[in-house]
């Protein structure tokens, strides 16, 4: 029986433990994705031997190390997606997860800015194809009817793993000796247990069996721009480079906006990590009512335009939050917060983009497209941490919200949702 035809009360026990692995998958993605974030300017200002984060070093060197991670993103979500293609969305996750895992926990043992580089860029291969394989096991397994509510419980999952990542550096630098900024990266070596359980309970998905056992021949990369299917990578492709590079700038940026903004007024290090910290937990913890709006407009305009509503939210947040000089506590507890809100958008993604391709193209598809945005986003972030004024990230931040706004507008160019 397929997901679709399936009434939305009758859950099977291989649906409930594909929604689990999945949804574990994202609460660890959300954890390894901002543990970084979260430190990456003291630990890089701490590998380089400054003085402060002031230092245009810092800044080069935090936009390489951010651009190697998103560019290790995408093309790890090319590689395990065209791979859950061809062995299947269960096993490619186990792989996805145990690559995340253990390569975040090598970032502990960095001695230098390029180590860090590299061992962010490696970990980013896993995260990156864990978001095509879960998403489409997700797709073929559970009900078309909970599509919009699957994704916003699965972006929340993003934004509690972020939560935990908050609550665990502020807690370190409430010790009387904290550790270094760098141990917090073993936090994330403890997803790789979870491999164990998901090879041994998730089976593999009907449809991708069936698929695979009725297949003559396997479509490739190319078949994406042949024939239907090409206007449909085209137009998702433009849309996920838009949006996610405003995203990415963004989310990586505003924390050190944020540093920047508590320098001036004074604050010691360790009162700013905290202060940062909790305002991150905040934004996030918006976010997941943000993920529920998002899955409550998509029941009722569909997801096309949900996407159109949510994108232009966010870009009026943030020229509202960018457009003037503002202060610390405002930034903080309401401006970045309601970007945060509209970043639901991005939950509709996980149940929207696989469906729109064949079968045994899904994951090679969703993970291309969604992965063009991802190197679109490396891009943004290098070009940024190259010219924006050293200290300064106001102006910069405010120029990245026109991309969401192109966005908005460019999501009238996708397809409707497929069953």
């Amino acid at each position: 029986m397929t997901a679709g035809s399936e009434r939305s009360g009758g859950l099977s026990p291989r649906q409930w433990k594909s929604g689990a692995a999945a949804w574990l998958g994202w609460l660890f993605d959300g954890l390894e994705l901002h543990l970084y974030t979260l430190v990456a300017t003291p630990l890089v200002v701490h590998l380089l031997g400054a003085a402060s984060s002031a230092d245009p070093a810092v800044k080069e060197k935090s936009a390489y190390i951010q651009a190697a991670f998103l560019v290790g993103w995408a093309l790890g979500g090319a590689f395990f997606g065209r791979l859950g293609d061809r062995i299947g969305r269960s096993r490619a996750l186990s792989l996805t997860i145990l690559t995340y895992a253990l390569c975040t926990g090598l970032c502990a043992a960095s001695q230098t800015w390029w180590q860090l580089m590299l061992f962010r860029f490696l970990a980013a291969l896993g995260i990156g194809g864990e978001w095509a394989v879960g998403a489409s096991l997700l797709a073929e397994t559970w009900p078309t009817s909970w599509r919009p509510w699957l994704s916003a419980v699965l972006q929340t999952a993003v934004n509690l793993g972020i939560l935990v990542a908050a609550g665990l550096v502020a807690l370190l630098s409430f010790l009387p000796h904290p550790p270094s900024e760098r141990w917090v990266f073993l936090i994330g070596v403890a997803p790789a247990l979870m491999v164990f359980w998901i090879r041994s309970q998730v089976p593999e998905s009907d449809a991708w069996t069936q698929a695979e056992s009725q297949a003559s021949e396997r479509p490739g990369l190319k078949d994406l721009f042949r024939g239907d299917v090409a206007p449909i990578t085209l137009n998702t492709s433009v849309v996920c480079a838009l949006s996610l590079s405003g995203w990415w700038l963004f989310q990586f940026w505003h924390p050190q906006h944020l540093r920047r903004l508590l320098e001036l007024s004074g604050a010691v290090p360790g009162t700013a990590t905290r202060t940062i910290s909790a305002a991150f937990f905040w934004l996030n913890a918006v976010a997941i009512a943000g993920n529920f709006a998002a899955g409550w407009l998509a029941r009722r305009l569909g997801n096309r335009r949900a996407m159109t509503v949510m994108f232009a939210g966010m870009f009026l947040a943030m020229a509202g939050g960018f457009g003037v000089t503002r202060g610390f506590a405002e930034m903080a507890w309401f401006w970045m917060p309601l970007v945060g809100f509209f970043s639901g958008v991005f939950g509709l993604f996980t149940m929207y983009l696989p469906p729109l391709f064949p079968t045994l193209l899904r994951t090679t598809g969703a993970g291309f497209c969604y992965n063009i945005g991802r190197l679109a986003a490396a891009g943004a972030s290098l070009v940024f941490g190259l010219v924006a004024p050293v200290g300064d990230y106001r102006l910069a931040l405010l120029s990245a919200s026109s991309l969401v706004l192109a966005a908005a507008f460019w999501t009238f160019r996708l397809p409707g949702d497929a069953a």
